[in-house]
């Protein structure tokens, strides 16, 4: 995919590290690339963690794309593997120290889509980077596509969640099969799933049951073996619901870390484990800061809430409101969503006071706020902006407009986008019923119906996706005819799903 090079910053006087991914420039995706390159490098660069490292600057160089960031001393815990057999206690530690980055990123609707060892850096000090993030999800097919078609799939075979396998969907659930991957290999010293070729491996994590660890290692804890099987489940919506959650159970299996020479220094005081062991005593020290914090976060009580508003009223007119769009769409063009969805969101609340949440110009300002949301890929946020965007939108326009329609497919867009794959179906589901009955075009219908078959298929629910597909499949070929693509793709999916 590219290279990394080490640099070093003359302007800051440190060394970096440049990491250079390759892109056809012939291609008629090219700047589509880049762009989406510089916007998942923007995202990343807001994923504050000390697992992750940091991001100092992104661009193009020449036929290159790069990015710099922090220079990591360490060891790949793929050079680990190849080297030495991990205590146990130690591939518990890697593992939970990478779900703890991964359950910052998925709060922010951020998936990693390729975690393997080799994107893994045990430090010496026993802290574990993260490394690549965003760099994925660049050269992804956007959201869109992902869930409306096949094509490009993006990640590493060999560790590779089963949804990703079979047609690029990738979801927080997708990261957690990736890690039980890691996790397994880290224990027994082997991808029980790595094949001769990419495609063996595919087929492996979509067709083989995991074989539990305690058959191949003996020392290893029942508890964790139930813990890895979990994450291995085929189905996504079959394993732990949250990073956080696999994070606890992996820290009840190394409570205490034995040296591990080589890798870990433990012959001097390393500053981050200093700062580290106070940190992890708050909670303990004062067990009720966590609910006094919880407490002080509560949202203030009714009368309160309005005798705030009285004191700071909404004070903007609808030059201001022009001012706030024209400024977030010269941020979208140069791809700074998050930024954009600031400056929307300023002005969403005293426009609302000032004119009312119904008004047009307030609308279009609140759809504005809710695309630039899920284009910087801040799912979580988005989903409540379009839900209340299709509520409002069908009181004052009817529940048959298109604008409401399409904010419908969004919310269910947003939660398919962070695994919540049953209510997006859910949602999915309602929303076909309801073109069929106001007689939406057959186009669109069709491709609900496709995105909807491919969801299901991305869950892991291949009897349902072939139901889906096979009942869509004499429809796309009546409108389109035999040989259109997408008569094509959905031919494939059912070809292999049928195993032919």
């Amino acid at each position: 995919m590219g290279e990394v090079w080490f640099g070093y910053d003359n302007k800051l006087d440190r060394p970096v590290a440049v990491k250079f991914v390759r892109i056809d420039r012939q291609s008629d995706a090219a700047d589509e690339l880049t762009k989406r390159f510089v916007r998942e490098s923007r995202i990343t660069a807001r994923l504050e963690h000390p697992g992750v490292p940091a991001v100092y600057d992104c661009g193009s160089h020449g036929d290159d794309l790069y990015l710099v960031m922090q220079l990591v001393d360490g060891c790949p815990v793929s050079s680990v593997l190849d080297e030495t057999e991990v205590p146990v206690a130690w591939a518990v530690a890697i593992a939970a120290q990478a779900c703890s980055v991964l359950a910052v990123a998925h709060a922010r609707s951020l998936v990693h889509r390729d975690l393997k060892p080799a994107n893994l850096m045990l430090c010496p000090d026993g802290t574990v980077k993260v490394l690549d993030f965003g760099i994925a999800a660049a050269f992804a097919p956007n959201l869109a596509t992902r869930l409306t078609r096949t094509g490009v799939v993006v990640g590493t075979p060999d560790y590779m969640a089963p949804e990703q396998a079979v047609n690029g969907t990738t979801t927080a659930q997708s990261d957690l099969y990736s890690l039980g991957v890691v996790l397994d290999e880290l224990l027994a010293g082997d991808n029980q799933f790595a094949g001769a070729t990419a495609l063996a491996s595919m087929r492996n994590h979509v067709e083989v049951a995991p074989r539990p660890l305690r058959t191949r290692r003996r020392d290893v804890p029942e508890g964790l073996e139930r813990l890895v099987l979990w994450l291995l489940a085929k189905s996504s919506d079959e394993r732990p619901a949250t990073a956080g959650v696999v994070y606890e159970r992996l820290m009840d299996f190394c409570r205490d870390l034995p040296p591990f020479p080589g890798y870990v220094d433990l012959g001097s005081p390393h500053p981050v484990r200093m700062y580290a062991a106070v940190v992890g005593r708050i909670t303990s020290a004062v067990p009720g800061a966590v609910r006094r914090q919880t407490q002080s976060a509560r949202p203030l009580p009714a009368r309160q809430a309005e005798d705030r508003h009285r004191a700071d009223p909404a004070g903007i007119d609808r030059e201001d409101v022009e001012l706030a769009r024209r400024d977030a769409e010269a941020l979208k063009a140069q791809s700074r969503f998050a930024q954009a969805a600031d400056v929307l969101a300023e002005a969403v609340a005293p426009a609302g006071r000032a004119f009312g949440a119904k008004d047009p110009d307030v609308v279009d300002l609140r759809i504005e706020l809710a695309d630039a949301l899920f284009l910087g890929g801040d799912y979580r946020r988005a989903a409540p902006e379009f839900r209340r965007l299709a509520a409002d939108l069908a009181e004052r326009e009817g529940p048959g407009h298109d604008l409401v329609l399409r904010c419908r497919l969004m919310e269910a867009n947003c939660h398919a986008a962070v695994g919540e794959t049953r209510r997006a179906l859910a949602q999915l589901g309602d929303l076909l019923r309801d073109e069929r009955r106001l007689g939406v075009d057959e186009e669109r219908i069709l491709e609900l119906r496709r995105q909807i078959g491919l969801l299901v298929l991305g869950a892991g629910d291949r009897a349902g996706a072939r139901i889906a597909l096979s009942g869509l499949l004499p429809d796309l070929e009546r409108r389109y005819g035999p040989g259109h693509p997408t008569v094509g793709q959905v031919q494939e999916i059912l070809k292999n799903l049928d195993g032919s």
